[in-house]
C-alpha cells in the first residue's frame, strides 16, 4: 500500500527522546528516520525529502539552527519544528528568522507535540504557550541587526568553528568536512581575524554566545 501520511525526520542527539517521539508520532504520521547530529540531518533531508523535520537546537558536529538553514536552501517547502530545552527568546527568534515553522520546549505534553505538527503542516506557526511571545515577536522584527551579526562568518566557517569549539583537532575537522588540515587552519585564522580574537577560549566563547555551540 502506498504510504500517504506526512513524512517526518527526527534529529536529536538524545536517542531515547528521539525514539519516544517516533513512537508517539508514528500513530498519525510516517517517521522516516532518526539522526543524531546536524550534518546527518542535512544529508538525510536531501535524501529522504521529508515534509517535517523535528529537530533539537543544540546538536553535535552541526547545530540545529545552521542545519535547518542549510536544509531550507535545498528544500524550501520543508517544515522545521524545533524541540528544545532552550527557552531563550533570542534563540527562538533566531530559529524563526532562519525559517522555522514552530518552536517547542521539551517540557511540552505529547498532545501538544502532535498539535504542533498538525498546525505547521497546515501552514500555521506554532510556539509553546509558555514562551514570551511579545518579546520573541519584538526580536524577530530586529532581522537586520541579527542578520548582520550572523553574516560575520560564512556558513563553512561556522561549521569549522563548531567542530573546533567541541574540542576536535584540525585533522579531525578536516576529515569530517572533507578538507585539508591546512584549509581548516586557514579558516580558523580568518575567523580569528574577522572576530578580533586571539585565543581559542575567545573563539569558544563566541561560538556559545552566537548559539553555534550549545552552552
Amino acid at each position: 500500500m502506498l504510504e500517504t501520511r506526512p513524512r517526518i525526520l527526527i534529529a536529536d542527539d538524545h536517542i531515547f527522546l528521539a525514539e519516544l517521539c517516533k513512537r508517539l508520532l508514528d500513530a498519525e504520521f510516517h517517521v522516516i528516520g532518526i539522526v543524531t547530529d546536524g550534518r546527518a540531518m542535512v544529508r538525510e533531508a536531501a535524501r529522504l525529502e521529508p515534509d517535517v523535520i523535528l529537530a533539537d537546537v543544540g546538536m553535535p558536529i552541526l547545530n540545529g539552527l545552521d542545519a535547518g538553514q542549510q536544509v531550507k536552501k535545498s528544500l524550501p517547502s520543508v517544515k522545521l519544528l524545533y524541540l528544545s530545552m532552550k527557552n531563550d527568546p533570542e534563540i527562538v527568534a533566531e530559529a524563526f528568522r532562519r525559517g522555522a515553522s514552530g518552536y517547542m520546549l521539551k517540557t511540552c505534553t505529547s498532545s501538544q507535540l502532535v498539535v504542533a505538527v498538525r498546525d505547521i503542516l497546515r501552514g500555521k506557526t506554532y510556539m509553546s504557550p509558555t514562551l514570551p511571545r511579545e518579546t520573541i515577536g519584538f526580536l524577530r522584527r530586529q532581522n537586520a541587526t541579527v542578520a548582520k551579526d550572523a553574516e560575520r562568518l560564512t556558513e563553512r566557517q561556522r561549521e569549522v568553528l563548531q567542530l573546533l569549539a567541541e574540542g576536535k583537532v584540525m585533522k579531525e575537522v578536516g576529515a569530517i568536512l572533507n578538507m585539508t588540515t591546512r584549509t581548516v587552519a586557514f579558516h580558523k585564522y580568518r575567523m580569528m581575524e574577522r572576530l578580533g580574537v586571539t585565543t581559542n577560549a575567545e573563539l569558544v566563547r563566541y561560538a556559545v554566545e552566537s548559539h553555534i555551540l550549545a552552552a
